[in-house]
């Protein structure tokens, strides 16, 4: 893998503090890696007893090891490993199975071992650093340039602004790349006027760079010599005459100047990344609102490197590796002529990250190819120049809404070209100039989901559909009115409540399943993982799968999706590779490996393409589970600890209507709160407090002022919670809506009779422990992992969608007995430690070993009631036996 000194490239035996000193076997620093390792004899699923008698596996023990660490230090990847097989823990998806290589494979499987060593190359990484600077930079100019003009807030003005920073960056750059011809050439010019003198230097510079030089003023070069100096640039970037320039300031021409030109090298700036590095001028609510998160390079290749940039490489690979010069030759030149062919689309390409890098990848491939077809470094005189660069910009295509996001794509793909055009000539020695400009109108202005896109580019000329759609989810809050709009119209085939469901990014697949049919388009788009959790898999995938007959050939499952930007989107994605046709090898990938699958559906996991629908009853014969308790109450009836023992200190018989009020938050957290409940009082009982007729008033206020209307219809009964779901004097098994992801279970737990459920928590009168050891195993947590739906990453547990569809096992009395006995362990485990709250419990760092052991148990006896396989069934192979089940149960039903 290219290390030479791999003795020094991992640290052995690095020190960590427990109960007592420890040593990891190995860690490497660069890529954040911890190793463990055990004997040939040893297995990995195994657990050994600890110095300090805990029983853990090699995985736990590193994890373990990782909590001790500083939070710096902690890895990214975990490996175990036993001389016969390694396992690859990704510590981004602690809860994911681990990636499992067997040494007989290794041959064929080492690349899935490429990120120990997989650190970014150093010139990505100076990329990166000096794009971040670079969109600093222009923040700061932007921001001097915006006080200047007269109407900021005007259309006109922040369109100006705009084209103002955009062209400024392109001739920052031209003259550092050597585009016009010498360096220093725009400081140089700029640099003769004082800061009143800029804006007019400015207009004229712009003129003359639209200018052809045949016909420019005859007189240019006697009034302005370092004018006459400048190439024509054409391409449309410095053609709109009516750009509003404000007037500089000496703080504003200093940083233009001595800032961002003599301190600055804008050569070094990555294309890919030129959508970050103005995202800084973009107004943050603006791109909060059309969702525009800007990507990666490494995200990017997530996208195109299973669409198609893989197979390409394997392709170019196999020609490096024919024997004959001549067959080479020939096969090279096919393969050249089959690169500038493939055309590209991104019907929401922003800033243009996913059209440049891919140009970027393609050019580089051909790179390889004219070394083959020519050799290295040969020297051609004009007339062999032709062609010899096939893989031109003009077959990449885009859509965007935002005209600033348009100029900027365009002057990205200007950018790679100029850079891979630098690439190229160090291969073949040739007098190239870059320009004048090409006119590049391929990136269209204008809203995708009102536009037909085979206007744009015709389906049966388009092989590549990509890119990441905007992150905007189904929520009012969310979408805009006119956002709404475009979802409803875009799904007609829906009903109101159906639509209503759908985030925003479902437009483009609906677009895009309905533009390929007929063709041999592949298709790659970058989602919220939304779309493949709780309600909308259903709605959407009905549509997708039954009336566009799409079948998914590759899958990313949930990840963060990280933004080069200085204020970084943290968004939780998945990438959905799809076609009208069906892949004979699909693929499911988790960070850099991936695992072959026969099938990929819509919950991203190896099982037939099956639709779990929200519906009102369990389909097995099991407890309802409800909602808790809803106050709509203003705040009024719900009361904390301090007003607690106010209200018993001013009317201490009011004791009897307070009751013990447990939420997620307080059942979690073990934090005290309780609420009135009034169901039982009379008239006369409130009527006769003055604390009680004063919050039944104000509940009432509240209740009636409210915009909803069945929220005004409670206000009939101002002294009741809202909706009331509460058992009467029974025991029932309580579990929280929302729970953090980081938890392999979600904590579930019976309360006492009397204790009030709040509407964050759903819960199941009736319950025994046989229900609490199956819903607490990693069977159901398994298949809920795979259903519910996420608020950001955390679980969102529904009744109608996860409960209700959970296929139960057939146990026979003896199964049963066994799960309630496991199930009862982990409530004794739970405990013995009465002073640590469920979240403490159940963080993964801090689990105790007794109640770890319990789980396991419980596990194990679950599975064994499905007839499931403990040592060999993983995650993926539980959920895929209980859609089997589920399917077989609805279909009876």
């Amino acid at each position: 893998m290219g290390i030479e000194q791999p003795t020094e490239f991992i640290r052995f035996e690095k020190a960590v503090q427990l109960s007592h000193e420890s040593f990891i076997d190995g860690y490497i620093d660069q890529t954040k890696t911890m190793i463990e390792q055990k004997g040939s004899n040893h297995d990995l699923n195994k657990a050994i007893k600890q110095s300090d008698g805990s029983l853990l596996n090699p995985f736990q023990q590193a994890q373990r090891y990782s909590a001790s660490l500083p939070y710096s230090e902690r890895p990214r990847w975990i490996v175990t490993c036993n001389f016969r097989e390694f396992r690859i823990y990704d510590m981004e998806h602690p809860n994911s199975e681990p990636t499992v290589i067997k040494l007989k494979n290794l041959a064929t499987n080492y690349y899935q071992l490429e990120f120990l060593v997989d650190k970014s190359n150093q010139h990505i990484e100076r990329e990166k650093r000096v794009s971040l600077e670079a969109g600093e930079l222009v923040g700061k100019i932007y921001k001097e340039l915006y006080g200047q003009y007269k109407n900021q807030d005007s259309d006109h003005a922040q369109k100006s602004i705009n084209q103002l920073s955009v062209r400024l960056v392109f001739c920052l750059y031209a003259e550092d790349a050597g585009i016009f011809g010498r360096k220093n050439m725009f400081h140089d010019y700029l640099a003769q006027f004082d800061a009143r003198g800029m804006r007019q230097a400015l207009i004229r510079l712009f003129k003359v760079l639209d200018t052809k030089v045949g016909d420019r003023d005859l007189y240019l070069a006697d009034d302005f010599p370092k004018l006459s100096e400048f190439p024509y640039v054409n391409g449309g970037m410095f053609s709109v005459e009516n750009i509003e320039i404000p007037p500089f300031t000496d703080e504003l021409r200093d940083l233009l100047l001595i800032n961002a030109s003599d301190d600055f090298d804008w050569s070094q700036i990555s294309p890919t990344i030129f959508g970050a590095v103005f995202e800084s001028t973009l107004n943050p609510d603006t791109r909060r609102q059309s969702g525009m998160h800007y990507t990666s390079v490494e995200n990017i290749h997530k996208v195109i490197d299973p669409l198609f940039l893989n197979d390409l490489k394997d392709e170019l690979n196999e020609i490096k590796q024919l024997k004959q010069p001549a067959t080479i030759k020939k096969r090279a030149q096919e393969y050249q002529d089959k690169l500038a062919n493939l055309t590209f689309f991104d019907p929401a390409c922003g800033s243009g990250n996913f059209l440049t890098e891919t140009y970027l990848s393609l050019r580089k491939l051909e790179n390889e190819v004219i070394k083959l077809i020519y050799g290295d470094q040969v020297q051609l005189d004009v007339g062999q120049m032709v062609d010899v660069v096939k893989v031109t910009i003009q077959n990449f295509y885009g859509i965007e809404i935002n005209d600033f996001a348009v100029s900027v794509a365009k002057t990205a793909l200007w950018i790679a070209e100029s850079q891979m055009l630098e690439a190229t000539k160090e291969i073949v020695y040739a007098n190239w100039n870059f320009l004048p400009l090409k006119t590049y109108t391929h990136i269209h202005e204008g809203n995708a989901l009102r536009m037909d896109w085979n206007e744009v580019i015709p389906n049966n000329a388009c092989h590549y559909v990509m890119g990441n759609p905007p992150f905007v989810g189904a929520s009012i809050m969310a979408q805009d009115s006119e956002q709404k709009k475009e979802v409803q119209e875009t799904f007609p085939e829906l009903k109101k409540n159906e639509v209503q469901v759908l985030d925003y990014v479902t437009c483009w697949y609906k677009l895009a399943a309905k533009f390929i049919q007929g063709t041999n388009i592949s298709v790659a788009f970058v989602s919220t993982n939304s779309i493949t959790q709780g309600q909308q898999v259903p709605v959407l995938w009905f549509v997708l799968i039954n009336e566009y007959n799409l079948h998914i050939n590759f899958a990313y499952r949930t990840f963060i999706w990280n933004s080069e930007a200085k204020d970084k989107a943290h968004v939780h994605c998945v990438i959905i590779g799809f076609s009208t046709s069906d892949s004979k090898e699909k693929r499911i990938y988790s960070s850099d490996s991936y695992k072959k699958v026969n099938n990929i559906n819509p919950y991203l996991i190896d099982a037939e393409n099956i639709l779990v629908t929200k519906v009102n009853n369990p389909i097995c014969n099991v407890p309802n589970m409800v909602f808790g308790n809803q106050p709509r109450d203003g705040g009024k009836f719900v009361i904390d600890v301090n007003e607690y023992q106010e209200i018993l200190k001013k009317e201490p018989n009011l004791k009897k209507w307070l009751f013990k009020y447990v939420g997620a938050v307080e059942f979690l957290h073990n934090k005290p709160r309780w609420c009135l409940w009034l169901k039982h009082a009379t008239p006369s009982d409130i009527k006769k407090s003055k604390i009680l007729y004063s919050k039944v008033a104000a509940v009432k206020e509240f209740r009636e002022d409210s915009k909803a209307k069945t929220t005004r219809g409670y206000a009939k009964v101002p002294n009741c919670f809202a909706q009331m779901t509460q058992p009467e004097g029974e025991d029932f098994l309580i579990l929280p809506r929302v729970s953090s992801q980081s938890r392999k279970y979600i904590p579930i737990g019976f309360e006492k009779a009397g204790v009030i459920a709040s509407d964050a928590v759903q819960l199941i009168p009736h319950a025994t422990l046989y229900e609490f050891g199956i819903m607490e195993s990693n069977v159901h947590m398994a298949w809920m992992r795979t259903i519910a739906g996420r608020l950001k990453s955390d679980y969102r547990y529904s009744a109608k969608i996860v409960y209700n569809n959970f296929p139960w096992p057939s146990s026979t009395e003896e199964k049963k007995k066994m799960i309630e006995k496991t199930a009862q362990a982990i409530l004794d485990a739970r405990a013995l430690y009465p002073d640590s709250s469920l979240a403490d419990l159940y963080d993964p760092l801090t689990m105790p070993k007794e109640l770890l052991k319990a789980h396991q148990d419980n596990d194990r006896a679950t599975m064994a009631a499905y007839g499931m396989n403990v040592k060999t069934t993983t995650e993926s192979d539980a959920v895929s036996k209980l859609f089997e089940i589920y399917e077989k149960l609805t279909k009876k039903n």
